[in-house]
């Protein structure tokens, strides 16, 4: 089964937090796919952490290593589509471009980020609960 996942979710397998082992049960056995902003997004959230003080440039390293092992398969999101879920929802377009894939997919969203699920739910969409 294809499982659409976020950054959000990746970022805790990543840097270990405590839903880690729960994430990976979850997936084991199912194909990973996202939008191919996903790189971009797991980038922008080390450095994010960078300004928290949360996160060394090694572990940032360590962590690109742990990214780069994930097996992912990238799919181009419908930009209109994922445009018009920004709108709709008020969000990002990277989070739309998560929505618009799981969509059109008909796949279930594996997500840590609350209002993303919300509007996942909003749409139908399948949650995997972690």
């Amino acid at each position: 089964m294809d499982i659409v996942i976020d950054t959000s979710a990746l970022i805790a397998v990543i840097v270990s937090e405590p839903e880690r082992r729960k994430l990976i049960e979850i997936t084991l056995g199912n194909a990973l796919v996202g939008p191919g902003s996903l790189p971009w997004e797991i980038g922008n959230a080390f450095s994010a952490m960078f300004k928290q003080d949360r996160l060394t440039i090694e572990e940032a390293q360590k962590g690109l290593i742990i990214f780069n092992s994930i097996p992912l398969r990238y799919i181009e999101p419908d930009f209109l589509n994922a445009l018009k879920l920004s709108k709709k929802f008020k969000m990002y377009a990277y989070d739309a471009y998560i929505l618009d894939c799981a969509i059109r997919h008909k796949a279930p969203l594996l997500t840590l980020d609350q209002k993303l699920k919300a509007s996942a739910q909003n749409l139908n969409v399948e949650i995997l609960e972690v």
